[in-house]
C-alpha cells in the first residue's frame, strides 16, 4: 500500500473513534475511557510514522517552499494536538471539560488530518514521488507501524 494510502486510512480510524467518543456522555465514562485510550494509541503510532519516515522524506523531496513549510506546520500540529492530549489525560472524563478539551484536540485533529495533509499536501506529495517510491514507503511505514503495536498499547489515562 502506499504510503498515502496507508495515512488516509489512519485519518479514517482517528476520525471514526473520535465519532464514537463525541457520542459518549458523561455517565458513560468507562465507554469514554476505553475509546480515548485506543484513540491516544492510534495517533501515537500514526504520529511517529509520520514523523520518522513521511515527513523527512517530503522534506527532503519538497518541490516548494509551500510543501517545507506544510511539513513544519505538520510537526507543530502533532505538538499542539499532544498538549491537548496531556491535558485531557488529567482530566476527570465525566467532567465537562473533559469533553471541551477533547473537542477542541478533534476540531485540531481533523483540520490538520483533512484540510492540511489530504487537502494540501498529499496532491504535492503525489507528484513529487514516483508511484514505486510511495509504494516502498508505505511499507517502510507499515513495518514501523507493526513495530509500534507491539510495544503498545499506550498506559491508561489518568482522567478517571
Amino acid at each position: 500500500m502506499d504510503a498515502l494510502t496507508l495515512l488516509e486510512q489512519d485519518h479514517q480510524k482517528v476520525k471514526k473513534l473520535m465519532g464514537e467518543i463525541e457520542k459518549t456522555t458523561e455517565r458513560g465514562v468507562k465507554t469514554r475511557e476505553q475509546l480515548f485510550t485506543k484513540l491516544v494509541d492510534e495517533l501515537t503510532i500514526h504520529e511517529k510514522i509520520e514523523e520518522q519516515i513521511f515527513y523527512p522524506a517530503v522534506k527532503e523531496r519538497a518541490t516548494s517552499k509551500q510543501l517545507e513549510e506544510l511539513v513544519t506546520e505538520s510537526y507543530e500540529e502533532h505538538h499542539f494536538v499532544d498538549i491537548v492530549k496531556a491535558e485531557i489525560e488529567n482530566t476527570p472524563f465525566d467532567s465537562e471539560e473533559w469533553a471541551a478539551k477533547f473537542k477542541v484536540m478533534m476540531e485540531n485533529i481533523e483540520h490538520h488530518a483533512f484540510e492540511e495533509e489530504e487537502g494540501k499536501m498529499f496532491p504535492k506529495v503525489r507528484r513529487a514521488f514516483k508511484k514505486d517510491e510511495l509504494e516502498d514507503m508505505g511499507t517502510r511505514m507499515e513495518e514501523l507501524k507493526d513495530q509500534l503495536m507491539d510495544v503498545l498499547p499506550a498506559e491508561a489515562p489518568r482522567g478517571v
